[in-house]
This record gives C-alpha cells, sequence and structure tokens, in this order.
C-alpha cells in the first residue's frame, strides 16, 4: 500500500476528549472515528488490525472445535420473555418496536436467540457436543460511555456457545473454551491470567475472567506471581483429548487469582508476601457455565442413552475485538505511539523513501515494495514529500513492527537501515541481502 494514496488522517495534537492511551493513540493513528457516544467507526488502518485479530480468534475457535455461524443483531423480545431475562436485563438493553409494534431488541449477548437454532434442530445427544460462536456486533447502552473503544455502547464481540448432556460433558467443553482463550490472547502478544469472576447478567457457577495486567487497567486484580511464568499450550495441543486439556486448566487455576468482587481476603493472607502480585487489570475475555439456566425455561433438551429427554447443559464463551485492540495498545506502547506485536500489526513492515522524487531513491524502494509483497508481507510505502521527521513520526505512531529507511546516501553506498519498533534498535544493510532474505521467509 502506497502511503500517498491511504487513507490515513494522522493528528499532531492529543485529543482533548482522550482519557486513556488506546483512545488517545487510535484517534491520533487515524484507526477510528467517533460517530455518537460510544460508538465508532473503524477507518482503514484499524479495520486492518481488527481484521488480524478476528482471524487469530476464529483460527482458536476453529482448533478447539467451535463452529462458526452468524446470527442477527436485531432480536424478538419473545424469545428474552421465554428465559426470563426481558424484565430483568436492565436499562442497558436497547429495546425498540418494529411497524407492527412487536417488540424487538437490540441484542447484547445471544444466550436465547442460539438457545432457540439449537431446539430447533438437535434432538439427540448423539450430536453432542456442540459449540457455535460468531462475531457479530452488539449494543449496551451504557451509562457512561468512555475510554474510546474499550467501553463503547456499540462493539464487536465473539461469543460462542457451547451445548452439552450434562455437566461433566459442559465442563469439558469450559476447559477446551479456556485453553483456546489461553492461546488466543498469546499469539497477540499479551499475557492473559485467568481469575475467578462474577458471572454478572449471564447466570452461571462457573466463570473466569482473562485479564492482562496494564497500569491503566480498569479494576484490581490479585495473583500469584507463578502465573508469569506459566507455559502456554503449543500448536500440537489436543482438543480432543479431555484429560490432557483438563490437566492445563488444572495447572492454570491451582494458583491464586481473583478479581476485586471475588477476592478472598483470607486466602490471598496466606500467599507469602514475595509471591504476591497485585495490579490493575483489563479483562479481554470472560467465559461461563450456567447449565440449564436457558435450557430449562426454554426447552432446549435432548433424548439421552438412556432413552430419557435431558435439558441440555450450557457455557458461553465472549471476547471482544474491538476492545482487545485498545488493552493491546494499552499493554504495548511508548511516549512515541503504538508498539503493535507482529500477529496484529496493520502493516508487517514499512518502507520509508527521505527523498521521493530522487530516480534512485525511487527505484530501490519500488524494488523494495515488490521484494516484501512477493514474501507475502503486508508492506506500507511511504512515498510521500513530507519531511523526513514527519515520516518517523507516523511510523512509530502507528506502529508498524519493521522500518526500512531508504536515504540518497545509504543507496549511493548499496544499503539501508532497517529499524525495529519495539526496540529501536537499527541496523545497516546492503540492499542484496535485505532481499536475499526475504526470499527465505516465503
Amino acid at each position: 500500500m502506497r502511503l500517498s494514496r491511504y487513507f490515513l488522517p494522522i493528528l499532531k495534537e492529543n485529543p482533548r476528549e482522550a482519557e486513556i492511551v488506546s483512545h488517545r493513540l487510535m484517534l491520533r493513528a487515524g484507526m477510528i472515528r467517533q460517530q455518537g457516544q460510544g460508538s465508532f467507526t473503524m477507518l482503514p488502518l484499524g479495520k486492518r488490525v481488527l481484521d488480524k485479530v478476528n482471524r487469530i480468534i476464529r483460527e482458536e475457535q476453529d482448533r478447539a472445535g467451535a463452529l462458526e455461524i452468524l446470527m442477527p443483531t436485531i432480536q424478538s423480545a419473545e424469545l428474552w420473555k421465554e428465559s426470563g431475562r426481558y424484565n430483568d436485563y436492565g436499562k442497558e438493553m436497547l429495546r425498540i418496536k418494529d411497524r407492527q409494534e412487536r417488540d424487538l431488541l437490540y441484542g447484547p449477548t445471544n444466550e436465547e436467540m442460539v438457545t432457540e437454532i439449537f431446539r430447533s434442530y438437535v434432538k439427540s445427544y448423539k450430536d453432542l457436543p456442540l459449540n457455535l460462536y460468531h462475531i457479530q456486533w452488539k449494543f449496551r447502552d451504557e451509562v457512561r460511555p468512555r475510554f474510546g473503544v474499550m467501553r463503547g455502547r456499540e462493539f464487536l464481540m465473539k461469543d460462542a456457545y457451547s451445548f452439552d448432556l450434562n455437566y461433566e460433558g459442559a465442563r469439558a467443553a469450559y476447559n477446551r473454551m479456556f485453553v483456546a482463550y489461553l492461546r488466543t490472547f498469546t499469539r497477540m502478544g499479551l499475557k492473559a491470567i485467568p481469575m475467578r469472576a462474577d458471572t454478572g447478567p449471564i447466570g452461571g457457577d462457573l466463570s473466569h475472567e482473562f485479564i492482562i495486567l496494564a497500569d491503566t487497567g480498569e479494576s484490581q486484580v490479585f495473583c500469584h506471581k507463578d502465573f508469569l511464568d506459566l507455559a502456554v499450550p503449543g500448536e500440537s495441543v489436543d482438543f480432543r483429548n479431555d484429560d490432557e486439556i483438563g490437566g492445563i486448566v488444572k495447572t492454570w487455576t491451582t494458583p491464586y487469582a481473583a478479581t476485586d468482587e471475588m477476592h478472598d481476603e483470607a486466602a490471598w493472607s496466606a500467599i507469602p508476601e514475595a509471591d504476591r502480585l497485585s495490579a490493575r487489570g483489563i479483562e479481554v475475555g470472560h467465559i461461563f457455565h450456567f447449565g440449564e439456566k436457558y435450557s430449562k425455561p426454554m426447552g432446549a433438551k435432548v433424548q439421552g442413552p438412556d432413552g430419557k429427554e435431558h435439558f441440555v447443559s450450557m457455557g458461553s464463551y465472549g471476547i471482544g475485538p474491538t476492545r482487545l485492540i485498545a488493552a493491546i495498545i494499552e499493554a504495548s506502547h511508548d511516549d512515541a505511539g503504538i508498539i503493535w506485536p507482529e500477529s496484529v500489526a496493520p502493516f508487517d513492515v514499512v518502507i520509508i523513501n527521505m527523498k521521493a522524487g530522487d530516480a534512485e531513491c525511487d527505484r530501490v524502494c519500488e524494488e523494495l515494495y515488490a521484494a516484501h509483497m512477493a514474501a507475502g508481507l503486508d508492506v506500507l510505502y511511504d512515498d510521500t514529500d513530507n519531511r523526513a521527521g514527519g515520516k518517523f513520526a507516523t511510523a512509530d505512531l502507528i506502529g508498524v513492527p519493521w522500518q526500512v529507511i531508504v536515504g540518497p546516501r545509504g543507496v549511493a553506498a548499496g544499503e539501508v537501515e532497517v529499524k525495529r519498533r519495539s526496540t529501536g534498535e537499527r541496523d545497516v544493510k546492503t540492499i542484496a541481502s535485505l532481499v536475499e532474505s526475504l526470499g527465505k521467509t516465503q
């Protein structure tokens, strides 16, 4: 992508309305545009990051055996009245009527709708286990939306819903999602700690929030320092092996970890002081088991191996991709701007032409641009005639992991400078060796 043809509305000044780092940097880097209270447009740079976040989420959900569907944003109030939640959910639910005066709502979550889908088609235990997920827009009418996409009213959510014959099967489904979440956040460069949590309006009796530690976190969290050194399962983990998955979950839930709402001061005091970690945290995922909370009132049942009908045992599992982008920035930035983990960066490399219009600089930049794209990399080519300081500031602000700096003096010597955004390290490479190294990455 040539920067001269790209839509990247950079802001030089800090926006007054931005209270936290991620909101400020997303506005300054031209990632988002606020359209209303708690509502944002994802601009091209932000959409590229969002797509990469969603791709990782999908890969790990699919790996764990979940199946993707896509449910509507507008839901019938009748389903919520069946479950008993319509009047209980509160003012966060946006209630509307259509032209026939039918009660509808803009979905804040999808337990009722997915339960209706399940009960319409699944009648036997032989079709279990089943886990359906989608990535869809949600709306919750927050009293005070703030912090940009961290706490908006309209937001993207990956929500998965598991259906099993009994608690044992549901617990195995819960464990699979638990491990899938560990892998998901690790692939995005985050150290997420699963903490016992309150189930809130979703309901249920088993729940974990996945928390990343950040100074700007919304709430106080408490955990054993052992979590900092626990190994996350690799690609070889077998999600079909319930014992293996259960063992991983046991390892990750044995040390003490809890959000402020679930904090046990007595248990905390029993931990040696040197092993305690109390910090601010940001929630990046939340999983629940709630058994028959929805299946019973909505009649979602299957015939079991005993010939009798059983209400299915359910769970739900959420990740907010839009919120997750902000959380990554909160955890990875410096005074100059964003530092993207390579897995979710909008571009892998930015080629900076220090003297656009110079025949040799232009030639080398075009050669490198073509070579990087041929290697399968996402490339941003700064071919603008802006001053060098502005080009460096933009590259640092938007956080592209690698910068290739092409100037007249270096080109004359057959060299370019390569900068790693995360460390600031710079290395001079010959043009030939850089091109050759790209061929090895294919």
